[in-house]
């Protein structure tokens, strides 16, 4: 289980290429490092991916082929930064909300507007999500847990801090990219459970 609060950035230093898979390396700061091993879960802009080699600071990660199909993670390059956050721990306060690491997908960034303390971002809205995605929500952006500033048909936008630019790589995103999503766990399961219990009715 992950919170949302993303712990800094890493740069993506090798990259291994093979048939529907991947492995990075990425270069952790010290304070990502204490106490990592191998099998240990770091989130990768918002997604779970187990440690499997720790040279130094060194750490490498394996991409499979839905991680590469579902999100951002296969289209980095070399120097590209990355929102890392290691998996929460019994006691560990939940400063975000609780996120699961799991991608559904990812987005478009299609409007950026900045204002004199804060930077709003607009996201192309798939229509699958619609159901989930609703003003003063939850939702987790590249693994930023995040609350939905206002909904339209086709977009929604979050609202960014000072703060959250200087600790996560959003505020270097600009329009065309694309942004994993992570829905609020609790907010799918509730959804889909009303559904069903509607249907069940009818």
């Amino acid at each position: 289980m992950f919170t949302g609060i993303v712990q800094g950035t890493a740069e993506l230093i090798a990259i291994e290429e093979k048939i529907d898979f991947r492995r990075h390396s990425l270069r952790l700061p010290p304070e990502l490092l204490e106490g990592l091993a191998i099998g240990a879960s770091v989130a990768h802009n918002g997604c779970c991916l187990t440690v499997t080699h720790i040279n130094g600071d060194l750490v490498s990660f394996d991409l499979m082929r839905e991680t590469l199909r579902l999100t951002n993670l296969g289209a980095l390059q070399l120097g590209d930064r990355v929102n890392l956050e290691r998996a929460a721990r019994f006691g560990d306060e939940i400063g975000g909300h609780a996120m699961s690491g799991h991608i559904i997908g990812t987005s478009q960034l299609v409007d950026v507007l900045p204002s004199e303390n804060n930077l709003q971002l607009w996201f192309a809205l798939d229509p699958a999500w619609r159901k989930y995605v609703f003003a003063k929500g939850y939702i987790g952006i590249d693994g930023i847990s995040l609350t939905i500033g206002e909904v339209d048909i086709d977009r929604f936008c979050v609202n960014l801090i000072p703060e959250t630019l200087a600790r996560t790589n959003i505020g270097t995103r600009k329009i065309g990219d694309r942004i994993n999503i992570e829905i609020d766990p609790q907010t799918q399961a509730i959804v889909d459970t009303v559904e069903r219990v509607m249907q069940e009715r009818r």
